[in-house]
């Protein structure tokens, strides 16, 4: 419970409406905690996940986890902070479908949320998925624009798509 995973309800609420986007994605897993979200977005058919938390305790959750499901050879783990990590990603010239960032609530995930999208590792048709305190949303700008917002219980969900020329 140290690494507050995403609650049963609201996770598989949240696989429910990714369905179709789950097939073939590259996910990337930011304040991945215990790993689960990535985890079950390759159980649901996507390809490959980055998951990235800097707490030495989760990371050897997330270790354990991805040994126990034998997902070593599609799944990384990244030991680092969020910056440190975006800036890698940038620098491999990676990008993903699908961004899942749950940070510590305390978290302002607005400016990471920007950042992720400014460089380019959200794929233009990729959606970038934020839990957050229900009171508290994010308040995320360009390039990306609110699809949708849910709440379960003190959670809630934002769903976030780059900003298309014609919305910009």
């Amino acid at each position: 419970m140290d690494t507050r995973p995403t609650g049963d309800k609201v996770k598989e609420a949240l696989f429910s409406m990714l369905l179709s986007r789950l097939p073939g994605a590259r996910v990337l897993d930011l304040y991945s905690g215990s790993g689960a979200l990535s985890l079950e977005a390759l159980s649901r058919g996507a390809d490959s996940a980055v998951m990235v938390d800097i707490s030495p305790k989760a990371c050897r959750i997330i270790d354990e986890n991805i040994q126990s499901l034998d997902y070593q050879d599609r799944a990384r783990l990244l030991r680092m902070g969020d910056m440190a990590a975006i800036a890698l990603l940038k620098k491999q010239g990676d990008a993903f479908d699908l961004i899942f960032l749950d940070p510590p609530y305390r978290i302002n995930a607005a400016p990471v949320c920007e950042k992720l999208a400014q460089e380019g590792l959200l794929k233009p048709e990729g959606l970038m998925v934020v839990e957050h305190a229900k009171e508290t949303p994010p308040d995320v700008g360009a390039p990306l624009v609110l699809r949708d917002r849910r709440q379960y219980g003190i959670a809630g969900l934002s769903f976030y798509e780059w900003m298309g020329e014609d919305e910009a």
